[in-house]
């Protein structure tokens, strides 16, 4: 039996009727501003050759954890959804996939899909078994036309800016290809060099090579792999990038004298390093990057707490970002004192920390960034990334952080078609918090929708200078 798909106007909205009617007035405010996406895992060569996608499986399947962890979680294996696998017929896995949509039921992913379901592709049936044929023949159709390609689909979203995820290693062709193309779309990158920076790293002594061929320095020599770091960033900086992302382990930072500093730095290049070394000299490369963004103002963003790859099954034959990813209990106070103690105290540079720890919210990350001029708080982030994710993480850091310490909302995500339905349920959410704070007289309604546009839209634009 096939059912009507529907998205009701006041999803996600309190259930209180005068509550609502508020929530509806703000929402009204901000559900047409553009889609300021700050942070984020897209593919840059979508935009460079704007080729269509080729099918439904690899535009909603292949590139999201979210959906594809959830069916590993209930035995279909990651071979027959195509992951890994391109001998995989596409349709079989999306097959597999319609057949256990009852599976996402009350999670983010319902939601996102559902949206890019309706909204998207204008399907007016939920996914099952009996649509999936209909499902992948009208999207994949839709795919091989002019009006869903990369660029048609950036700016019917309304998308100013995105940025993607690059490391040092890599040469950017694709946002210098988008530069030359003369489209008017901003796609930007951001430097992550974790590969030459956590000497657990798959590759770590050979990705030192490349980036000592890259840059002209000598990359097993501190002072040569400091110099490389900073080349190489002006490169990221000039192809657009306004920020780094560092996705350690954990938030610990040190402040090692020079001598300390190379001393460290010979033993985790020496072959053999040992975990403690390891993540010492992560924690040294948070403050040295630190450092760099005070000079070259690139906004800084830390993103630490999960143990990546948990599975090592999975990550052998698959590789990273599998869906294994597990957040980890994850300490703020006494980690980051060394780098705040150095560049807390600065207006002129951004310091932006997540967290997959929500006992560290109203203990930790609000009161930190309620003092420290530098740190401003990321949204409720990955496995947060929900309503009622939103919700705890608005709930438990405005008392002491405010708004105005926190930057809006980013989606984090890989899966493109899934980023206006994110924004939009982070706008609804929001919409819904500070219409409670209006019907409990804690805000006036015009304060509040000064705070929906800024939530949704400035904070975002202002804390990664776009």
């Amino acid at each position: 039996m096939s059912r009507p798909l529907t998205l009701h106007p006041d999803r996600l909205f309190p259930a209180d009727d005068d509550v609502r009617t508020i929530a509806r007035r703000l929402y009204r405010e901000v559900s047409g501003l553009p889609i300021i996406s700050p942070h984020g895992h897209t593919d840059p060569e979508w935009w460079a050759t704007d080729a269509p996608f080729g099918n439904a499986a690899e535009l909603l399947l292949h590139p999201d954890h979210y959906v594809f962890r959830m069916l590993y979680s209930q035995g279909v294996a990651l071979e027959a959804l195509g992951i890994g696998n391109p001998d995989a017929d596409p349709r079989q896995s999306w097959r597999l996939f319609a057949e256990r949509y009852h599976l996402f039921r009350g999670t983010p992913s319902r939601m996102w899909l559902d949206w890019v379901f309706a909204e998207g592709f204008g399907i007016d049936l939920q996914l099952s078994a009996a649509t999936a044929d209909r499902y992948y023949d009208t999207i994949t159709e839709l795919l091989a036309t002019d009006a869903y390609r990369p660029r048609a689909l950036f700016e019917r979203f309304n998308i100013e800016v995105i940025a993607t995820t690059e490391n040092p290693l890599e040469d950017l062709r694709h946002h210098k290809a988008i530069r030359d193309s003369g489209w008017s779309g901003r796609v930007i990158t951001a430097y992550r060099p974790d590969p030459v920076v956590d000497p657990e790293f798959e590759g770590f002594g050979e990705n030192l090579k490349i980036l000592s061929d890259l840059t002209g320095e000598d990359c097993l020599a501190w002072s040569g792999y400091l110099a490389a770091h900073r080349k190489r960033r002006a490169f990221f900086k000039a192809m657009g990038a306004t920020s780094t992302d560092h996705g350690h382990p954990t938030a610990r930072t040190a402040d090692l004298g020079a001598g300390d500093a190379e001393r460290l730095f010979k033993r985790v290049t020496s072959g053999s390093v040992t975990p403690e070394d390891a993540e010492l000299f992560r924690a040294q490369m948070l403050t040295e990057m630190a450092g760099m963004s005070a000079d070259d103002g690139l906004v800084m963003q830390i993103h630490p707490g999960s143990f990546r790859n948990h599975n090592p099954a999975v990550f052998a034959r698959f590789g990273r970002d599998k869906g294994a990813d597990i957040p980890m209990r994850t300490e703020y106070v006494e980690a980051l004192r060394p780098l705040l103690a150095k560049y807390g105290n600065r207006a002129d540079m951004t310091i932006i920390v997540f967290t997959l720890d929500e006992t560290a919210y109203a203990r930790e990350l609000a009161p930190l960034a309620g003092h420290y001029p530098a740190l401003k708080l990321g949204p409720a982030w990955w496995f947060h990334d929900s309503p009622e994710g939103m919700r705890r993480f608005r709930e438990n850091m405005t008392e002491t952080a405010g708004f105005y310490n926190t930057v809006g909302f980013n989606d984090d995500t890989r899966a493109f078609l899934s980023i206006p339905a994110r924004h939009d349920v982070a706008r609804r959410v929001d919409c819904g918090f500070l219409a409670r704070l209006v019907a409990e007289h804690r805000l006036g309604e015009w304060e509040a929708a000064e705070l929906a546009v800024d939530l949704s839209y400035n904070l975002a634009k202002a804390a990664y200078k776009l």
